[in-house]
């Protein structure tokens, strides 16, 4: 008896994975760039929004380029270490990257190459940083609790939606009401989808999105900007 079509798997949508060539063409646009600017800043971020991202990125558009990516790549571009750096001294730069990584646990880093003056990128770096809402998996920076009573900031309507979060509610006369305190999340545990929906419907920002500048190579110097990271670890890593 022939296959029935039915049974057969159907892909809504399809994704090309980034390979060689994607990673050629950052490897290129890095050391374009190197060429071209004059000082390379790597940066760490957490909790990215690319938006928000976007909206920073744009304060650079004249005199500047960013670049997220691989670690690895990023290394690549750079150069590993003195023997193939692409500028001297740039080496420890890339190098920052890994050793940054393997300190931060997680995170990211980036890379930012700019005609900038040093005063101007500094500041406009320690200035910027935006309030976002915890996303699902995202670790709790403080314990938020509800405590028995009624919840007016929701409408009657909201009362089912919130059952199926797993609140312990009720409509009494027409009042959303929690019937025993209520722990949202709790600090260094990772919020779940629940947990998530909830802290929105508070409005309550948990995550903050902010770029953390590491360190700065130009033709004349090097910098570090990060407290605990040892330049003797760069250079014999």
């Amino acid at each position: 008896m022939p296959k029935s079509k039915r049974d057969r798997p159907v892909t809504l949508s399809k994704t090309k994975k980034k390979g060689r060539e994607h990673k050629e063409s950052i490897v290129n646009g890095i050391r374009e760039a190197v060429e071209r600017y004059s000082s390379v800043y790597v940066f760490s971020f957490k909790n990215m929004r690319n938006i928000k991202f976007k909206e920073f990125r744009q304060q650079f558009r004249t005199n500047g380029r960013f670049f997220l990516g691989s670690n690895k790549v990023m290394q690549v571009a750079l150069g590993r270490s003195a023997s193939d750096e692409i500028r001297p001294g740039i080496f420890k730069a890339s190098k920052l990257c890994t050793l940054l990584l393997t300190l931060l646990l997680h995170g990211d880093a980036g890379l930012l190459v700019t005609d900038m003056p040093k005063e101007e990128v500094e500041s406009l770096f320690n200035a910027y940083e935006d309030s976002d809402f915890s996303r699902t998996g995202s670790t709790a920076v403080e314990t938020v609790e509800l405590k028995e009573g009624p919840l007016e900031q929701f409408t009657h309507e909201m009362e089912p939606f919130l059952r199926k979060q797993g609140m312990p509610v009720r409509l009494n006369k027409g009042t959303v009401e929690l019937l025993s305190d209520f722990v949202v999340c709790e600090e260094g545990k990772p919020l779940s989808p629940e947990s998530s929906r909830i802290l929105r419907l508070l409005g309550i920002k948990l995550a903050t999105f902010k770029l953390n500048l590491v360190c700065r190579w130009s033709p004349s110097d090097f910098e570090l900007y990060r407290q605990g990271l040892d330049l003797l670890d760069v250079e014999t890593s």
